[in-house]
């Protein structure tokens, strides 16, 4: 049995959907209205909600007529254009539930999460988790479940509440229950009967249920062959095919800004819905992320200034929401802003295979060091790239230069692609303690001195390196033990046509 969702969202155009819309004028009881909304397209009014429509406020009306039947209204004018780039980045944002996203008539979209219910333990929270992220992206929504694609989208079109006789289930997973659910729904709802309005209430045809049991042969003729088509794929009689929305190959989103922001905690919000974005298409693409980027755009003009970047480095790859929304905190509430933001993009810098969950029955210490690199990547977004550092080897053979102080992530980086060269010859063992400045020895019966003759035990191990830097170092390196029994690390070194002897460590 399959599962779909239809994702509905009647007004895309508003940065966030307040009222209930209708489409036809109705008696409302006026306690707890909701706003005089009026949606406005080409001068006229093509939605409105609930109480502009008991207030007489009708489709079709012109601006100045809907003002004078109710001058409190609140009048929104349509843009296509922000619509349907409302509707990607929903769209974009839900790919992290499931890759199988596809657009759909009247501002919708269909989700096929079949292989997504075991995954997010069942269709009641996998369904509150699509409305807590779309709510987090500045939408509402109203969803549907079902076997088939086009009663998940039915059942998102139609409003909880607008008919006492329809039960107030969205969420069906049988075909019996999809049925009585579709049954009670109004005919009307199928976009190919709405030519046939007045034909179909003539003959006292109402609901799915009741078209349904019509003769195909008869309501073909008078309707068209689109309605049975429409009917079938619903109840589950007929193919349904659909067009995937595909991912872009790399992630750059922009954000316009309502208005001005002039402080920069003030942009989590909006940063947090390109955010989203991202993970989407992340999990689609089956990636991580361990380097991102937000830009604040600042105003355009002839003074304008180039816009405040801000880069973060994760120490460890992530996808996961709340890591990326509290790193991204972190640096906001240190940054002060030169001039007003109006717009903002976040762009994906660089990313990695994601690793698959591990198969193991009992943890193991990875989730420990998934702890450690969550610390550091909060640490440098909190103190500073420069404030976190750690102990890193380098590419040199020299020990005063092998090692150094690192950024934490840059290290982390660098151990990373480090650990699966293998092919370097075997080093010989290095001392516990190494000292910052080599000690000269004396010599003693042509052996090194240091409290008592060094006997050599191991070596030599030769490092003639450093000719780039102007640090030229040629010395043969030894493991040498004392009359007492402690354990040195010496180096013999060239210089002109002499050999001397210095003290380099010390093992314990």
């Amino acid at each position: 049995m399959r599962c779909w969702i239809g994702l509905h969202h009647p007004l895309l155009g508003l940065e966030i959907f307040r009222p209930r819309w209708c489409d036809s004028g109705m008696d409302v009881p006026g306690s707890d209205l909701p706003g005089s909304d009026v949606l406005i397209e080409h001068g006229r009014v093509s939605l409105m909600s609930e109480t502009a429509a008991y207030n007489g406020i009708r489709i079709g009306m012109r601006e100045g007529g809907a003002l004078m039947l109710c001058p409190e209204a609140s009048l929104f004018f349509r843009d296509v254009q922000k619509e349907q780039s409302a509707l990607d980045s929903i769209a974009l944002a839900m790919m992290q539930f499931t890759p199988e996203v596809a657009i759909a008539p009247e501002s919708s979209l269909l989700m096929e999460v079949t292989a997504s219910l075991s995954f997010f333990r069942g269709a009641h929270r996998l369904s509150s988790l699509v409305r807590e992220n779309i709510h987090a992206l500045g939408f509402s929504v109203q969803i549907g479940m079902a076997p088939t694609a086009q009663a998940a989208w039915l059942l998102a079109r139609y409003p909880l509440g607008r008919n006492q006789h329809i039960p107030r289930i969205r969420r069906v997973l049988t075909m019996a229950s999809m049925t009585r659910q579709l049954d009670a729904l109004p005919c009307t709802l199928l976009p190919a009967a709405r030519p046939h309005r007045e034909w179909l209430e003539g003959i006292a045809c109402r609901t799915l249920g009741q078209l349904r049991r019509l003769p195909h042969a008869g309501l073909q003729r008078r309707s068209s062959k689109e309605l049975i088509d429409s009917l079938e794929r619903a109840y589950g009689m007929a193919p349904e095919l659909f067009g995937w929305i595909k991912v872009p190959p790399s992630f750059s989103m922009r954000l316009e800004l309502p208005s001005r922001i002039d402080h920069a905690e003030a942009l989590l919000f909006a940063s947090r819905r390109l955010i989203l974005q991202m993970i989407g298409w992340l999990t689609a693409q089956q990636l991580a992320v361990s380097r991102f980027a937000l830009s604040l755009e600042h105003e355009r003009g002839r003074s304008a200034l180039a816009p405040t970047a801000i880069e973060i480095s994760l120490a460890e790859p992530a996808w996961y929401e709340s890591h990326l929304v509290r790193l991204l905190k972190e640096r906001l509430n240190r940054i002060e802003l030169s001039a007003s933001v109006i717009a903002i993009r976040l762009e994906a810098k660089e990313t990695s295979p994601m690793l698959p969950p591990s198969g193991s029955l009992f943890p193991e210490a990875g989730s420990t060091i998934a702890d450690y690199h969550r610390l550091l990547d909060l640490l440098t977004a909190r103190l500073g790239r420069h404030s976190v550092l750690t102990p890193a080897a380098i590419e040199d053979y020299r020990p005063e230069v092998c090692n150094e102080w690192m950024p934490a992530d840059a290290a982390e980086k660098n151990h990373s692609l480090s650990a699966g060269t293998s092919d370097m010859p075997q080093r010989m063992e290095r001392p516990f303690w190494m000292l910052s400045i080599p000690v000269p020895l004396m010599m003693h019966d042509y052996r090194p001195f240091y409290g008592s003759p060094l006997k050599l035990i191991a070596g030599p191990e030769r490092i003639e390196c450093g000719w780039w830097d102007g640090s030229l170092a040629v010395r043969d390196y030894f493991v040498a033990q004392g009359e007492e029994g402690a354990r040195y690390w010496l180096f013999r070194e060239r210089t002109g046509n002499d050999w001397r002897w210095f003290l380099h460590g010390l093992f314990a």
